[in-house]
């Protein structure tokens, strides 16, 4: 059955602890994006010019012509921008997102890199829009891209990141390439894995608010000041929630035509200083922060409630609602997705099912419950998630007058409404239970009914916890 594919849900509310190395309280990741001389351009075999992240306003591509303000731009950052980043980087660990095809021709700029130590991730074979290109022409550019990559630098690339990527990519690149990660998402402040390319892929998002295209956009930076306070303020946050034991990744993306300018180097500058003042920070390549990750928070093994077909989820989930596999069953056919993938998701999806179902089939739901600690766990015919539960307060070894008590406020409870008492046992005492039983029995029918359904779900909850993460 078709899935919903987008994961909404994430880590949630409680991220995992990142761990980072030494104790450092936050990961911070300059990306240097080389794709000066691998942009748009007639003498490249495209149809027509580069248009994008220029300081060009309204730029639009030339069909069939080079356009020489667009060249001579790209050919700054190579020429001139480059140097200054390395200069202002150069003892730092970075990760250079390097086009295939800009590499080849800047053999002077590699050499650097290389020197430095900076980890070379791949950019795709081109600087180019890849949303209309198809599956297997896109597949071929990833094949020569990590080809050419390899030859121009001596190794193959461990990171890959495409930008102007299409609905394909991170499926085509996961699987044509053995990647320690991938990082073309914005999705979140820490690495996470996904299913990719029929296996565990480890993504480590990139960013688009910390990035220096910004410059190069109507609702973008003006000056350097802008740049450096952005990366301040989100030093700051990150910094704090990890003092606070939740430490997160600072992705920076950096362009060499755009930071290389003299009029926003500086920003730069004075950035890096203010990272340099707090202790405990860990500048990092992309590659560093994936072997950590993988080492660290390996991928969870076992199937997700999204990719079990029908019978193993209705096998694994159709006892959650006491004897009442049918839930399990309209949850199926709900638009389920990677979101869905935790105790929380699954328990969404099924008590929108009992929610909606008419009050018969819900009724139905309340009466397969049994009596607490009745004649079914007398004779032990309870099931094993109910017997857990009552034993858990202590109903299994009730004294004579509580099992008296017990036995005639359930007879009375049930004469009135004509389902048995429900209550999430996990939740409460032998004590409490005692007090609800007395204080519920004098609702209304409609009170007590809406009641015990709300029970019903607590108690759904609480088992679905037991099974899966969150």
């Amino acid at each position: 059955m078709a899935r919903y594919p987008r994961d909404l849900t994430g880590y949630g509310a409680t991220p995992p602890n990142a761990a980072w190395p030494n104790g450092a309280k936050i990961a911070v990741q300059f990306v240097l994006n080389y794709e000066e001389g691998g942009e748009n351009n007639i003498l490249h075999g495209d149809p027509a010019s580069e248009a994008f992240l220029s300081e060009i306003t309204g730029a639009a591509p030339w069909p069939g012509q080079r356009h020489w303000n667009m060249e001579s731009i790209y050919d700054y950052g190579a020429r001139a921008g480059f140097w200054r980043v390395h200069r202002i980087l150069g003892d730092l660990p970075v990760t250079v997102y390097g086009v295939a095809t800009a590499l080849a021709r800047a053999p002077e700029q590699v050499a650097a890199m290389k020197a430095a130590g900076w980890e070379i991730a791949s950019h795709g074979l081109k600087w180019i829009e890849h949303k209309d290109m198809g599956a297997e022409e896109e597949r071929a550019q990833i094949r020569e891209a990590i080809r050419l990559h390899t030859e121009v630098t001596g190794g193959a690339p461990r990171g890959w990141y495409t930008g102007r990527c299409s609905m394909n990519t991170i499926d085509l690149v996961a699987e044509e390439g053995d990647f320690a990660y991938i990082a073309d998402s914005y999705a979140d402040d820490l690495p996470y894995w996904m299913k990719a390319g029929g296996k565990d892929q480890l993504i480590v998002p990139y960013t688009m608010d910390c990035n220096d295209m910004r410059f190069a956009i109507q609702a973008g930076f003006t000056t350097g000041a802008d740049f450096e306070t952005m990366l301040k303020d989100a030093f700051d946050v990150l910094y704090a929630e990890g003092e606070a034991g939740a430490p997160k990744m600072l992705s920076i993306g950096l362009h060499c035509r755009i930071i290389g300018r003299p009029s926003r180097a500086a920003a730069l500058a004075r950035a890096l200083e203010y990272f340099r003042s707090h202790p405990d920070v860990w500048f990092a390549t992309r590659a560093q922060i994936a072997e950590h990750w993988a080492a660290t928070h390996p991928p969870e093994p076992g199937l997700r409630p999204s990719e079990m077909d029908r019978d193993t989820f209705v096998a694994e989930f159709g006892g959650v609602f006491e004897h009442s596999p049918w839930i399990a069953e309209g949850a199926f056919d709900l638009e389920l997705g990677p979101t869905h993938d935790t105790a929380t998701g699954v328990h969404s999806a099924l008590a929108r099912i009992f929610r909606s179902a008419s009050e018969e089939a819900r009724l139905g739901v309340l009466t397969a419950h049994p009596d607490l600690a009745g004649k079914l766990a007398e004779a032990k015919r309870l099931t094993a998630e109910s017997t857990a539960e009552q034993a858990s307060v202590g109903l299994d070894a009730l004294t004579d007058e509580e099992r008296a008590s017990f036995t005639e406020l359930n007879a009375a409870y049930t004469s009135k409404f004509g389902f048995p008492f429900i209550i999430a046992v996990r939740d409460n005492t032998k004590a409490s239970i005692m007090e609800a039983f007395h204080r519920r029995i004098d609702n209304d029918r409609a009170t007590e009914l809406a009641e015990a359904c709300r029970q019903v779900e607590r108690i759904a909850e609480l088992r679905l916890r037991e099974k899966l993460p969150r």
